[in-house]
């Protein structure tokens, strides 16, 4: 459903209409996922993290994803179960696992990037090129935010 264009005057206000627009891009984006893929969205992320990043501890990734070590620990062990994660001993301290991503973990991260990309890419060619810009700017700083604590 369209809304009135309109412009935060105060910063309270900029927060709330960039976090009403955001969240509703995510779950747009979200939305637009490989219906065969049976993955949760949690799963992806950590999927894209170790695509990212390389290989971690479950402390790790649950450090990146915010969410609580028993919790990662469930995803982690659905992930190797579907083989799209391995699990391997730590180097150092062997009472830790490093998780690496599989090939079918990677192919997985690379389909649903492709396809979620493919509708960003065609709604932004319904953009003009002012509008494109204000995003291309808007964009790192957007990451930034995320990554703020």
């Amino acid at each position: 459903m369209p809304t009135a264009t309109r412009t935060a005057r105060t910063d309270a206000g900029l927060a709330s209409e960039l976090r009403l627009g955001v969240m509703r891009l995510r779950r747009r984006l979200i939305a637009e996922r490989d219906p065969a893929n049976p993955l949760s969205a949690g799963a992806m992320a950590v999927l894209g993290v170790l695509h990212r990043h390389g290989a971690a501890t479950p402390g790790e990734l649950a450090a990146a994803e915010r969410v609580r070590p028993p919790s990662m620990t469930r995803t982690v062990a659905a992930l190797a179960a579907g083989g799209y994660v391995e699990r391997h001993p730590h180097p150092e301290d062997g009472r830790q696992v490093v998780v690496r991503i599989t090939e079918a973990g990677r192919r997985t991260v690379l389909a649903d990037r492709a396809r979620r990309d493919a509708w960003l890419t065609r709604g932004l060619a319904a953009l003009d090129a002012e509008e494109r810009e204000v995003l291309r700017r808007a964009a790192p700083i957007l990451d930034r935010l995320a990554q703020a604590d």
